[in-house]
């Protein structure tokens, strides 16, 4: 099982809207299929894997990550597919929660007699699909916020110069967060002030650049931006409030981009967050990464749409009078703080990267 959940995670941020599986079959002691979810979510792992054993399943063990699955879509159900291979055994960690299988899979292998057990590894299972999880159950994405800050929490001088806080190494772990996320989301802010591309430009990984969401109220991105250049080639989402000019909608459609109008925030200056996220999910989007300076952390935080934080710090202060990592939350007194659980906590190059669980 352990070996199928790392098969599992090469589909992370590439196989939206299903989840990421893994499925190993042994047979006599001796592993002879190996398969996990293909890129856009087919086929599925458990095929995957009968194909690459070439057939030599039958009185075989069945190890994988996720329930398999027992509807017709767009290929086949997976549990005729176990069944026809003639496997004996099946052992998942968690029932998917989707409605169409939701136990149905497993009722289908025993009514087959097929021995099924459930539960090994299930809680590194719900961990590795917690996107999926999430959006099944609340229609909205596992969101991960991520910033790389100085010593004392600054993510850019007063100037706004920020790049680069952190070292090459923090950086191309950035990267690699990139590839294992459906999509990145960032303000209009980041975008006006970087000029972002949101690629991953790890080598080897460069065909695996999510999907680019870009929150524009208004559209002040100009066209000229590296997001627009691209959009015909990696897909640039565009959400902007259905105040925004409608010559300005065009002309950002006309660049390739999707442009999708939503309500406005309270403020009027931005957009709806909790309905953008809602869209993203209801288009399948399962894990998003969201690449935010102080003002949309801050918002994202105080709309409780944060699940996951990932801090790159830095060897480095820049002082008071740099931009700190949230604006204004609204805490004045310390039983309103946001809580945290640290998760993870490790060395990149010169950098510290931490990993926290909000605890909502």
């Amino acid at each position: 099982m352990r070996a199928a959940l790392a098969l599992a995670r090469r589909g992370l941020g590439q196989v939206w809207p299903n989840p990421a599986v893994g499925c190993v079959l042994a047979q006599d002691n001796r592993v002879v299929g190996r398969g996990w979810t293909q890129l856009g979510g087919r086929p599925h792992a458990e095929t995957e894997a009968i194909r690459r054993a070439g057939g030599t399943v039958h009185g075989a063990t069945a190890y994988v990550t996720f329930e398999p699955c027992s509807h017709h879509g767009k290929t086949p159900p997976c549990v005729e597919a176990l069944i026809a291979a003639g496997v004996k055994r099946v052992v998942v960690p968690i029932e998917d929660p989707d409605p169409r299988v939701s136990g149905k899979g497993i009722a289908a292998l025993r009514a087959a007699g097929i021995d099924v057990d459930i539960g090994l590894y299930a809680d590194e299972a719900r961990t590795l699909n917690r996107g999926f999880l999430k959006k099944v159950s609340e229609n909205l994405p596992f969101v991960t916020l991520k910033t790389a800050v100085s010593a004392d929490g600054r993510i850019a001088t007063a100037g706004g110069d920020s790049q680069w806080i952190t070292g090459d190494q923090a950086r191309a772990e950035g990267h690699r967060m990139r590839a294992d996320h459906d999509a990145i989301v960032v303000a209009s802010a980041t975008a006006i002030a970087d000029d972002p591309s949101l690629t991953c430009r790890v080598p080897g990984m460069t065909n695996r650049s999510p999907v680019r969401v870009l929150l524009d109220a208004h559209l002040r991105v100009p066209l000229e931006a590296k997001l627009y250049a691209t959009a015909h080639d990696i897909p640039l989402w565009v959400f902007c409030s259905v105040a925004a000019d409608d010559e300005r909608v065009t002309q950002r459609s006309q660049t390739g981009a999707d442009v999708v109008t939503v309500a406005p925030d309270g403020s009027g200056h931005g957009v709806n967050l909790r309905q953008s996220f809602t869209h993203l999910a209801e288009r399948g989007i399962t894990r998003l990464l969201a690449e935010a300076g102080g003002a949309l952390a801050s918002a994202l935080l105080r709309d409780g749409l944060i699940d996951e934080l990932v801090v790159f710090r830095a060897p480095a202060l820049i002082g008071g009078d740099g931009i700190p990592m949230t604006g204004p939350l609204g805490v004045d007194t310390l039983d309103q703080k946001i809580a945290l659980h640290r998760t993870a906590l490790r060395a990149v190059g010169d950098d510290v990267v931490e990993t926290f669980r909000l605890q909502n």
